[in-house]
């Protein structure tokens, strides 16, 4: 299946993938679950939050049939520790995982051809004291995929696919890999297929070209489609009756900005025919780009096609109607890899890139789909952030004082809150009396109270009103200095002390 080629880029053709479709009754009453989260997308790079310049009309059309959050957030400013907010239900102030701590660099090497990669990749593994989602569905009775970027433990930890609940993963089990869209090898657990573990599948045909260069373009393996085509197979083999639980943690549409020139890239080269390029950072693993701004317009779009052939699939096979369809982003968008955010306006009005806690940092967008329960072209304003999607699931799927049922430590901590009554119009929504962020990179911490939002960077604090200031250009700190203490004295609160993780608290 060569995804490109069947991929015309013909916006009504590809919302009509979301649209046609049978619909059927199904014997389990528990929903199945697709959690497709992006990389590195900003809160505006979506038609339905008001980009102009970017074909989405897949995700649009999700949007019309469920509801839009306009303050979702992401767990962190940065890829693994978000993700690790999701998995573990936890803010970043307790979290392991609170930044993109790199175990490749102390491994030796291997060969693949012509090409020198890394022993043994990876990120900081999850805390095997605490639990994850994937464990709690498998727990719960639910066949777990996961197709996409890891970053949850480095090859050969206590903490992989294959030891944390997940029944088929394959992807990229390291973040910095996952620079690379034509790399020389991918991950794969399979326990359907037997496998005892995750390994490395060699990608034979980009492995013959060199990894940096002009060379590198001759490389015809792209895994996104080939992560896409994994996924669509898996839920290929899914039926009524058997829930199941979906991470599609795509890479699109982080750097590096290099993809085939197919239809829809060459659609934004004479959309924007007057283009930039890029060239490159080896260490870096980004490799040059001829059209930046086309290749990036061409992710988010070739992304937007995976959801209209997804939703397709769903449809032909009558689980469409029992299926909770998440769409989100990890994080902010970036500057890496030559990519322009301010080109295409990506921060949604907002302030603040990638591992940064402005709100253009961790504000994400943020869609549910839940057919017969979320109300049609429904806009939600709850201030949610990751780590309430694991007490969500919870109370969908009827596990009852989940925190109690899965604290397996002492100490072990949850931080979420169920948005189910929003998604379903049923019962009385809590809110949370703040929400959490820090990130050890930049050294910043972020406190949201209403609309009251903290800001402390290496140790200073900075106070917005986001009710009239949403994109944080006037600092009060000075003309509220109680509110600033009562949000400091959060800070300190809600921080625990991280040895790999350092960060500067404020004072009092």
């Amino acid at each position: 299946m060569n995804l490109p080629n069947r991929i015309a880029f013909v916006a009504v053709s590809c919302a009509a993938a979301i649209t046609v479709g049978a619909s059927g009754k199904h014997a389990s009453t528990k929903p199945n679950v697709l959690y497709i989260m992006c990389d590195d997308m900003g809160y505006g790079d979506l038609g339905c939050y008001g980009q102009k310049l970017i074909s989405t009309p897949n995700i649009d059309s999700l949007a019309r049939q469920g509801m839009l959050f306009t303050q979702a957030y992401a767990g962190s400013p940065v890829s693994a520790p978000s993700r690790a907010c999701l998995m573990t239900g936890q803010h970043s102030g307790h979290t392991a995982v609170r930044g993109n701590k790199e175990y490749w660099t102390h491994a030796g090497t291997i060969n693949y051809g012509e090409c020198v990669d890394y022993a043994v990749v990876g990120q900081e593994p999850y805390d095997p004291n605490h639990v994850i989602l994937p464990e709690i569905m498998k727990d719960n009775g639910y066949t777990t995929g996961m197709f996409g970027k890891w970053a949850g433990g480095y090859e050969g930890s206590v903490s992989t696919p294959d030891r944390r609940g997940i029944d088929e993963f394959f992807g990229y089990i390291c973040q910095y890999q996952a620079h690379l869209y034509y790399p020389n090898f991918l991950n794969r657990f399979s326990k359907q297929a037997g496998d005892s573990a995750v390994r490395r599948i060699v990608l034979e045909d980009n492995i013959k070209h060199r990894m940096f260069g002009d060379d590198y373009f001759n490389r015809t393996q792209y895994s996104a489609d080939i992560i896409h085509r994994e996924a669509m197979r898996w839920i290929e083999r899914q039926t009524p009756g058997k829930p199941f639980f979906g991470l599609l943690t795509y890479t699109l549409p982080h750097a590096e900005l290099a993809q085939p020139h197919d239809s829809i890239f060459n659609h934004y080269t004479k959309q924007f025919f007057v283009d930039c390029t890029w060239g490159g950072n080896e260490d870096s693993r980004y490799n040059p780009s001829d059209h930046t701004h086309a290749h990036f317009a061409a992710m988010i779009t070739r992304l937007d096609a995976y959801v209209g052939e997804i939703v397709a699939l769903l449809k032909r096979k009558q689980l469409y109607e029992n299926t909770i369809i998440v769409f989100t982003s990890d994080n902010g968008p970036h500057e890496e890899g030559g990519a322009d955010p301010e080109f295409f306006g990506r921060d949604g009005k907002l302030r603040g890139l990638k591992r940064q806690c402005l709100e253009g940092g961790i504000r994400v967008p943020y869609i549910v789909c839940w057919h017969g329960h979320t109300a049609p072209g429904s806009v939600s304003h709850h201030q949610l952030a990751f780590y309430d999607v694991m007490p969500t699931l919870c109370d969908i799927i009827g596990v009852k004082n989940y925190t109690k049922r899965y604290t397996r430590t002492q100490n072990d901590t949850f931080d979420g809150l169920s948005f189910a009554p929003t998604l379903t119009g049923k019962g009385v929504q809590p809110e949370h009396p703040h929400l959490y962020w820090e990130f050890h990179e930049t050294d910043q911490i972020a406190v949201r109270q209403g609309d009251w939002k903290l800001l402390v960077i290496a140790g200073k604090t900075h106070l917005y009103n986001l009710a009239n200031d949403v994109h944080e250009d006037h600092d009060v700190a000075a003309l509220h200095p109680e509110k600033v203490k009562e949000l400091v004295e959060i800070v300190l609160k809600e921080h625990t002390p991280s040895k790999n993780f350092k960060i500067t608290l404020p004072q009092i």
